[in-house]
C-alpha cells in the first residue's frame, strides 16, 4: 500500500451548490460540529450524465434514494497516454476520472437498522450504501490543520480479477466546547398526530432538553412547532438566564394533527432569518418523520427558498428523523439542498450521543462546498466502480468549478467511499490519484490535497485478511448490496459474500474492535440473514 499526499491550493474558482437530508438528533450532532466510479459524473447544472463514456440526457434525478444501478455501473475500458514513473503528465481520458460531493449522512444505515430490528426488511429505495459505510469510525490518520488527510488503500475480493479500493477523507477534531465559535440554532420540531407513536416527539422533547443544558451561556436557540399551521413558539433566544424558559417551551409541545411540512420549514427560516447572529454558526434544523399529508407534500416548492436562505445568509438545514414510519426520501432532498446532512435517531442512547457528546462539540465547520475526484491509470484499471453515491455525482469538469455544490463537513469526521476496480492482467505500479477540494469556512479559499495507491495494495491479501476497520466498511457496502438488490435494477457488489458469511466476518470483528456500533452491524446482518432467508 503506498500512498503520498500533497496539498497544492490552485484554481481560486468560482462557488459550489448541494444537497442532503434527514434523521433524528444525530442531525444535531452534526449541526454543531458532511461520479460513481461507473458513472463519470452526473452534472446538476445541464442535467446529463456519463456512462462508460457516453453522454445521456435526462431530467436531474430526484435527490432521494437511486432507483437503478448507476452506483456500480461499469467503466468502459480506454486508452492511456503520457505515464512517466506512475505520475501522469496528460490528464487521463474522460471515462478514467470519477467525481462526487462528499457526504457524511447516516440516515439511511440508522433506518435500516431500526427497520431490521423491528423484524422488518428496509425499502431497497432507502439503501444507501455510502451512508452504510460513512456509519463506521475508521482509523484515518488525522491533518495536522484544517482540511483533510486522504489515504488510498484497497484488498482482494473473492470476485476473480475484482479488488476493493478505499479512498478514506479526515478532518481534525474540533476546538472544543469552549473555542468554538456560537451557535444560532432553530429547531423546526413536527408535532403532527404521526408523532405521537412514542419514539417520536416525546423522544424529541428528551433530545431537545439534553441539548439545552448542554449548549454554552452564549449559544442561541428559537423553536417553531408545526402541524397543520406553523407556530414560533420560542424567537432567537440567547441561553444564558433562559434555560428554564426553553425548558418549559420544550416540555409544552404535544402531537395534534396532520402534517404541514412545508408551513414548518418556511416559518422556520423565516424564523431563523430574523434571529441570524453575525459571526455565528447559524443552523435550522428539522425534526419530523416526514410524513407531510398537507400543504406542499413534494420537496419542489420547498427547494428555492431553503437554497436561496443558503445563499444569502449562510444558513444550512439538518435533518433528524425519527419514527417507524419515516420518509426518508423527501427529508433527505430538502436536507441536501439546505447542505446540510441528516441523521435518524431511534432510540435515547442516540439521542444523548447525539445531543450532549457531538452536537456541542461540532459547531465549527473545517470545509464547505468539498468533492473529490479519483483518477484512474488506464494503463493498470480496465474497470472501475463507485459504490454508492448515486445522488452526489458531479460532473468531472466540475470538480474545480467552485460554483458547483460540494458538501459541508464538520470537526473530526471521516468520509470513506469505496470502489470496485478490475486491474488489467499484469498491473503493477500506480492505480489510481484520489484528490479532494473544499473551500475554507470563512474565506472561502480553494484547498486540495491528495493520495496515491499502488497495484501492490489491491493484489495482497484478501478483504478478510485486512485491517479492521478495512473489513467493516467493506462488511457494510456488502450489507447494503445484500438489501439493495432485493429492488431489482441493482448490480452486486464484486465479491459479496453471503449473509451467512458476513455474519460469522462481522460477529468476529465485533469481538476484535469491541466496539458498540460494529456489534449493532453484526445484529443487523443476522437479522437480515434471518429474513431474507
Amino acid at each position: 500500500m503506498t500512498l503520498r499526499t500533497h496539498s497544492p491550493d490552485r484554481d481560486r474558482n468560482r462557488r459550489p451548490a448541494r444537497p442532503a437530508l434527514l434523521a433524528v438528533l444525530a442531525a444535531g450532532a452534526v449541526l454543531l460540529s458532511g461520479c460513481s466510479a461507473s458513472d463519470s459524473g452526473h452534472d446538476r447544472s445541464s442535467g446529463t450524465s456519463q456512462e462508460g463514456g457516453r453522454r445521456t440526457h435526462g431530467g436531474n434525478p430526484a435527490p432521494g434514494p437511486a432507483q437503478g444501478s448507476p452506483g456500480t455501473a461499469d467503466r468502459a475500458d480506454a486508452t492511456a497516454e503520457g505515464e512517466d514513473d506512475g505520475r501522469r503528465t496528460a490528464a487521463p481520458p474522460a471515462d478514467y476520472l470519477s467525481t462526487f460531493a462528499l457526504d457524511v449522512d447516516t440516515a439511511s444505515w440508522g433506518y435500516a437498522r431500526r427497520t431490521l430490528a423491528d423484524g422488518n426488511l428496509p425499502d431497497p429505495a432507502t439503501v444507501r450504501p455510502e451512508e452504510f459505510v460513512n456509519s463506521f469510525r475508521q482509523d484515518y490518520r488525522q491533518p495536522d490543520g484544517n482540511g483533510f488527510s486522504v489515504t488510498v488503500d484497497g484488498a482482494r475480493t473473492d470476485a476473480a480479477g475484482w479488488s476493493l479500493m478505499r479512498v478514506g477523507l479526515a478532518t481534525r477534531t474540533g476546538l472544543g466546547q469552549d473555542r468554538r465559535p456560537p451557535a444560532a440554532l432553530t429547531f423546526v420540531v413536527d408535532i403532527s398526530g404521526s408523532m405521537a407513536e412514542p419514539g417520536r416527539l416525546d423522544l424529541v422533547r428528551k433530545s431537545l432538553d439534553l441539548m439545552t443544558d448542554r449548549l454554552r451561556g452564549d449559544d442561541s436557540v428559537a423553536i417553531v412547532a408545526f402541524s397543520e399551521k406553523a407556530e414560533t413558539r420560542l424567537p432567537m433566544t440567547r441561553l444564558d438566564g433562559n434555560r428554564r424558559r426553553v425548558h418549559d417551551v420544550v416540555d409544552r409541545l404535544r402531537p395534534t394533527d396532520s402534517t404541514n411540512v412545508e408551513a414548518g420549514v418556511t416559518r422556520g427560516y423565516d424564523t431563523a432569518v430574523e434571529g441570524r447572529r453575525a459571526g455565528a454558526t447559524n443552523r435550522v434544523v428539522l425534526l419530523s418523520d416526514a410524513l407531510a399529508n398537507t400543504g406542499t407534500t413534494s420537496a419542489d416548492a420547498l427547494l428555492e427558498r431553503i437554497d436561496g436562505a443558503r445563499r444569502d445568509h449562510g444558513i444550512t438545514l439538518f435533518g433528524v428523523g425519527v419514527g417507524s414510519d419515516y420518509n426518508d426520501s423527501f427529508m433527505e432532498r430538502l436536507v441536501d439542498k439546505g447542505d446540510g446532512h441528516t441523521v435518524y435517531v431511534s432510540d435515547e442512547e442516540e439521542a444523548r450521543r447525539v445531543f450532549c457528546d457531538e452536537l456541542p462539540a461540532q459547531v465549527e465547520l473545517r470545509a464547505r462546498d468539498a468533492k473529490a475526484q479519483v483518477s484512474f491509470d488506464p494503463r493498470n484499471v480496465e474497470r472501475f466502480r463507485l459504490i454508492g453515491y448515486d445522488n452526489r455525482r458531479v460532473a468531472d469538469d466540475s470538480f474545480r468549478d467552485d460554483s458547483v455544490d460540494g458538501g459541508e463537513v464538520g470537526p473530526g469526521h471521516t468520509v470513506t467511499a469505496l470502489y470496485a476496480v478490475r486491474l488489467r492482467p499484469g498491473a503493477s505500479g500506480h492505480v489510481a490519484t484520489a484528490t479532494v477540494r473544499w473551500l475554507d469556512p470563512g474565506g472561502r479559499a480553494p484547498h486540495e490535497e491528495s493520495g496515491r495507491v499502488e497495484a501492490s495494495a489491491l493484489t495482497g491479501g484478501s478483504w478478510e485478511q485486512a485491517a479492521p476497520r478495512f473489513q467493516v466498511a467493506v462488511a457494510a457496502a456488502y450489507l447494503a448490496s445484500s438489501l439493495r438488490e432485493r429492488g431489482g435494477g441493482w448490480e452486486a457488489v464484486p465479491g459479496a459474500v453471503g449473509l451467512g458469511r458476513l455474519s460469522e466476518v462481522t460477529a468476529r470483528l465485533a469481538e476484535r474492535t469491541e466496539d458498540p456500533e460494529v456489534r449493532q452491524l453484526s445484529e443487523a446482518v443476522r437479522q437480515a440473514r434471518r429474513l431474507l432467508g
